[in-house]
């Protein structure tokens, strides 16, 4: 590789590192003020996990996406030829994220829910490859629309999402500077940084919970990055963890309501307990005995990391394929 190139390479990456760690200051700082303001405001939900029910925090990832979309600007600042992608990247996460701070805050149905998602997608059908079929153009804002889901459905335990997320960006922010992809590893670094800083609030035992404003912004920030960085496949590889899950509870329960969920059972000692009836998950299918909820959140993100080594291992594969 040549020296220029290589240097060119060392700029971007650390140019996408200033941008990660200012959207990981900017979640991390803003947090407490956050948590204390949404309390006030009695935007509270019961953490059900807990033998004392405890009021925590609702709608954290509002933190979140503040810190993703400072970065974002920064990297737009950096990368002035990348500023129609990164711009279109901004809409749909902010339209993705006001999504899920409608459904918060008034519980839409599953119908409206996917009908709003699909419209928050549209607009990555700007960046689209030249010269392809309407079908390709509108699976894209479908996989928005199915990505965000799979990433609201397998949540409910305290740092389980978050984590989760964290661990596919990391995955996909490697393979993308491994595939040569460092203007697209802007995007999931700064979602990254802003994941790891909310996960210090988020983590067991939680003192906030991301509500779907945070969980659906980390499933539409994955098929950005596989979209505009065309790593499709690596980005179905870090999801299947949340595939499984999906797949485990339509075989079960079918298509259902949040309010048909019966929700995990807790013991007098606040270990969890999978209930005799209702449909399966993937974190039902882990408790086959008591198990404390950070255990089960750690075998989550263990089975997050395999997958995740998955997709890095399949980026060097596709890296040594262009050479």
């Amino acid at each position: 590789m040549e020296p220029n190139l290589i240097l060119l390479y060392q700029n971007l990456f650390l140019t996408s590192a200033v941008c990660a760690l200012v959207a990981f200051l900017v979640t991390f700082l803003s947090m407490p003020r956050l948590i204390k303001k949404l309390k006030a405001a009695d935007i509270v939900g019961r953490d059900i996990h807990k033998p004392s029910r405890p009021a925590v925090a609702e709608m954290g990832g509002i933190g979140i996406l503040f810190g993703f979309i400072i970065g974002i600007f920064l990297g737009i600042y950096f990368y002035p030829e990348l500023q129609f992608q990164l711009t279109i990247t901004l809409l749909v996460i902010l339209l993705v994220g006001l999504v899920g701070m409608v459904d918060d805050l008034v519980m839409l149905s599953s119908k409206e829910k996917l009908i709003l998602l699909w419209l928050a997608g549209l607009p990555l059908i700007w960046i689209a490859p030249p010269n392809v079929d309407l079908i390709y153009l509108l699976l894209i804002p479908i996989a928005v629309t199915i990505a965000a889901n799979l990433t609201n459905m397998l949540a409910g335990l305290n740092g389980i999402e978050s984590g989760l997320g964290a661990i596919a960006m990391t995955s996909l922010s490697i393979a993308c500077i491994i595939m040569g992809k460092y203007d697209v590893a802007v995007i999931s670094m700064c979602m990254l940084g802003s994941l790891l800083a909310f996960l210090y609030y988020n983590r067991h035992p939680s003192n906030v919970f991301p509500g779907d404003v945070g969980t659906l912004i980390i499933g539409a920030t994955i098929v950005v990055v596989a979209f505009i960085g065309r790593v499709r496949i690596i980005a179905l590889i870090v999801l299947i963890p949340n595939i499984i899950d999906m797949l485990l509870k339509l075989h079960s329960a079918g298509v259902m309501e949040r309010q048909q969920h019966q929700p995990t059972q807790v013991g007098e000692d606040g270990k969890l307990m999978a209930p005799e009836t209702g449909f399966n998950s993937l974190i039902r299918w882990i408790l086959k005995r008591p198990m404390e909820e950070k255990d089960v959140v750690k075998i989550v993100w263990l089975i997050g990391l395999i997958f995740g080594a998955l997709g890095i291992i399949l980026a060097y594969i596709l890296k040594a394929r262009m050479f």
